[in-house]
């Protein structure tokens, strides 16, 4: 059983990475992304909620996104195992994670980080913004806040990880196929 993280920044290539680790492991992926994605397009009342951070720039708080991951991680399908794309993006995300995966018995095997360079970064977001029609993506200086926001609030996150013997780092920058050739041999490894 694998349960595993994918970290990164916006525009690593996660979401592209997650759905092909997936099908290669058999494992559900799980995205907080699409869930706020669905509930803001659906207007419910957590996406809502979510919208306003979003369209700021700013991360969902903590207690909002902690309710959904618990429960998603209670779901059948993810009991042998997942990949969480997108959670947990800070240190006291990090310990409410460990606490719900304490609860249900099981233990975190790998976290993967992508890793990109910035302008890189910045074009890949712009064009997923006109291919995908994605508002999130649209302004540079909302991507460049969420890319200071990665380095300030997930960094810490990702160091503790690698003390804990947990993280590795894969080149995000490349083909899909050849990013996720590295990431099935760091999995391997």
């Amino acid at each position: 059983m694998t349960r595993m993280l994918i970290v990164g920044p916006q525009g690593s290539g996660k979401g592209t990475q997650a759905k092909l680790i997936s099908e290669k492991l058999g494992i559900v992926a799980i995205a907080t992304g699409d869930i706020f994605r669905a509930n803001i397009k659906g207007e419910t009342e957590l996406g809502k909620e979510a919208k306003k951070y979003v369209d700021a720039g700013d991360l969902v708080p903590d207690s909002l996104t902690n309710r959904l991951v618990e429960d998603r991680l209670s779901w059948d399908d993810a009991a042998g195992g997942f990949l969480l794309d997108g959670y947990p993006r800070n240190r006291t995300q990090a310990a409410t994670l460990d606490e719900m995966l304490s609860r249900l018995g099981v233990d975190l095997d790998l976290v993967l980080e992508l890793t990109a360079d910035t302008e890189e970064l910045t074009q890949r977001l712009k064009k997923r913004a006109e291919i995908e029609g994605r508002d999130d993506d649209a302004d540079e200086n909302v991507i460049r806040r969420r890319l200071e926001l990665f380095e300030s609030e997930t960094r810490p996150m990702i160091d503790e990880y690698k003390t804990r013997g947990l993280a590795k780092q894969v080149d995000g920058l490349g083909s899909v196929e050849d990013v996720n050739a590295r990431i099935m041999a760091a999995i391997q490894a």
